[in-house]
């Protein structure tokens, strides 16, 4: 979670310019990585059974996601500044080395705890994937094609949360869980070489300032509530000191944060969002979101498995209705927001729908039947799906455009968050209801060895009459666990009703149509892309005159449009490029160089330029009216970008690398692509 640096770098480095192709490996080399640290959010959960019943340790079963997540969200927020340190393209790198390890320690565990910290290592891994996967789009794809590679990766997320519990299953019974995590071997293999001859090395000119006490701070503090609520009433009783002082410890650790926060040179999350209403409540919301999101997918399998009798790959299928609900969902509210401008309906309604289907679900029993179960599923899918997409809208919506990326984060953080303590909180009810169920389905079923019980290929082993009590014993567990996140749901209703409606500007109106916006992981350079995308948005909507003639009469500059041009082309070379060359014009408006030669020529009769050869200036007379023009566009952007506010100076700083930004972008793909065609 990165702010954008208050100051512009004086010369800012030109960004790299690729081949079709070689765009087209990067990109595939990018979504090989996002691929995999998706994918193992969810593709141990229809594996999660057969883990169990072959390691032990089932009271510790929801810690085989929890690790993965905490050790994930606490990467994404080192691992966007490392790559501005270091580089992204190594940061990549090492980060599918170090999931890669964790794959192999995971795949090769002969104990719970020895597959949770792997699991761990695997978190670390992933999130760097991540994080740095959303950083490299910006770096190498072109601005004109950024939208559609960036709403691709996006859909990433949705697609691993259909194939992964699918995927895990296949793996399961088809060959051994151990290959959920062995698969990832070949594949980051692959991308890791790929990504040695295609990424390019890109490094930002701005040192960041790494808040390492706020991380480690919130990492601890967060653990220790995990842990708590994993161990309490399960390993430990809920008075014991051993609960008691880890709940007490994780509220010290998390009151030092914020502490630390407060006076941190670039806090990892600014203390200052928490004023902004719409930042607090997209935030709890999130929080329940993830919560309710992840707990259901992590146990959901194992009421299938257990109850219902289906396979591990079976019960990866039968869980598609609630995925189907929530993608659909998604992209509807999405595109209904994008058109009304309207959003405050859809967390309500979401979290409404949301409470409904983990109430149905609660219902469900032996007897219930498979068209029933989908319908409780897809229900509850829709919920999370119109609550989830527009959180990330409306906050971008209220913060100021060099804020976009810490409050983009810290939305995406909270329901990270919420996904670990929803899995917590999901494993410590199973766990505490599972043990007096089974040992009274038991008293019932004399003769049944208690092992039989603990797996469902133990349990298909019994005759009908043995597993009746055991299956009605899994099935009120997991309706249990339902039953009392009711509550959370219903929680989170009662506070989306105090979300604030904010007219969406069109940064945010363009950004509520990409699916990828309600799934995506924090990127440190989220403002300028949202800055970019806004300013695009804008030119491209107005009618009328061309957008630059009416700039020049307002600017109350005297110069004709012919001259405002040609200074305008000298003034972006040399700032991008640090040199302006009439031929390199030329090449990027498809033009020989004599017919733009009289154009430069009068402009430098009129004492505004200078022409030496093929070599272009700027004099002081025309740097002034560089600066005018200037002074104009942001005057013109300021009245059209809604909350961008051009007396801040961190605002002014932001347009600026913006629009430099831009301009090198559009600057050199065009000259790369006269190469091509010259060639």
């Amino acid at each position: 979670m990165t702010t954008a640096a208050a100051a512009p770098p004086a010369e800012p480095a030109a960004p790299p310019v690729l081949g079709r192709r070689r765009t087209n490996l990067v990109f595939v080399t990018i979504v090989l990585g996002m691929l995999l640290a998706a994918l193992d959010q969810t593709i141990v959960s229809t594996a999660l059974p057969t883990i169990v019943a072959d390691l032990g340790g089932g009271g510790h079963m929801a810690w085989v996601v929890t690790a993965y997540l905490l050790a994930e969200t606490v990467s994404t927020v080192l691992v966007g500044k490392f790559g501005d340190l270091f580089g992204r393209k190594v940061v990549f790198q090492l980060s599918a080395v170090v999931f890669v390890g964790g794959s192999v320690f995971a795949g090769a565990a002969n104990s719970m705890l020895m597959l949770i910290a792997a699991r761990a290592l695997q978190g670390i891994g992933g999130g760097g994937l991540m994080v740095t996967a959303m950083a490299l789009i910006a770096d190498v794809i072109p601005l004109r094609e950024r939208g559609k590679y960036q709403g691709a990766l996006g859909a990433v997320f949705g697609v691993t949360t259909v194939v992964g519990p699918t995927l895990g299953g296949i793996f399961t019974d088809h060959a051994t869980w151990r290959w959920c995590f062995y698969v990832n071997v070949p594949v980051a293999i692959v991308m890791v070489a790929m990504a040695a001859r295609t990424i390019p090395v890109v490094r930002s000119a701005v040192r960041p300032v790494i808040d390492y006490l706020g991380i480690v701070l919130v990492a601890l503090g967060a653990s220790g509530l995990v842990l708590g609520l994993e161990w309490g009433g399960n390993e430990y009783a809920w008075g014991s000191a051993v609960i008691v002082g880890l709940f007490v410890g994780s509220v010290v650790l998390l009151g030092l944060f914020v502490l630390v926060e407060l006076r941190a040179k670039e806090p990892m999350l600014p203390m200052h969002l928490f004023r902004n209403p719409v930042f607090v409540v997209c935030s709890v919301l999130s929080f329940i979101v993830g919560f309710a999101m992840l707990g259901a997918m992590t146990y959901l399998p194992t009421y299938l498995q257990y109850v219902d009798g289906v396979s591990a790959t079976m019960s990866g299928v039968r869980a598609l209705p609630m995925v189907a609900g929530l993608l659909g969902a998604s992209m509807l509210s999405g595109i209904v927001v994008s058109r009304t401008g309207r959003y405050r309906a859809f967390p309500i309604a979401g979290t409404a729908v949301m409470a409904l289907g983990l109430y149905l679900m609660s219902t469900m029993n032996a007897s219930t039947g498979p068209w029933l179960e989908s319908l409780y599923m897809f229900v509850l899918g829709v919920g999370i799906g119109l609550a989830m997409q527009v959180l990330t809208i409306a906050v971008q919506n209220t913060v100021a455009y060099h804020e976009l990326g810490t409050a983009t984060s810290g939305v995406t953080f909270f329901r990270t968050l919420g996904s670990s303590f929803g899995t917590a909180i999901f494993g410590t009810l199973y766990s505490n209801q599972l043990r007096p169920n089974l040992l009274d389905a038991l008293t019932r079923s004399p003769g049944v060895p208690p092992a039989a019980v603990q797996s469902p290929q133990g349990l298909k082993q019994l005759t009908h009459a043995q597993a009746a009590p055991v299956v009605a014993a899994y099935a009120d567990t997991v309706n249990y666990v339902f039953f009392w996140v009711v509550p959370v749901a219903l929680a989170g209703f009662v506070v989306a009703w105090f979300l604030k409606e904010v007219p969406l500007r069109d940064s945010a109106r363009a950004g509520a149509s990409d699916m990828g916006e309600g799934f995506a992981a924090p990127d440190s350079a989220e403002a300028e892309r949202q800055l970019e995308r806004a300013v695009a948005s804008v030119m491209r909507k107005e009618e009328g005159p061309p957008v630059s003639r009416r700039i020049l009469a307002e600017s109350g500059s005297t110069l004709s449009p012919a001259e405002a041009w040609t200074l305008g082309q000298i003034h972006w070379r040399l700032r991008v490029r640090g040199e302006a060359t009439l031929g390199s014009v030329a090449v990027a408006h498809r033009m020989p160089p004599e017919v733009l030669e009289p154009a430069f020529a009068r402009t430098a009769e009129a004492g505004l330029a200078r022409v030496d050869g093929d070599r272009l200036s700027l004099t002081p007379a025309g740097e002034a009216e560089i600066e005018r023009l200037g002074a104009a566009w942001r005057s013109w952007l300021s009245t059209r970008l809604e909350d961008w506010d051009i007396t801040d100076p961190e605002d002014r700083a932001l347009l600026d690398r913006a629009l430099d930004a831009m301009a090198a972008r559009l600057l050199e793909e065009g000259e790369e692509e006269q190469e091509r065609i010259a060639v």
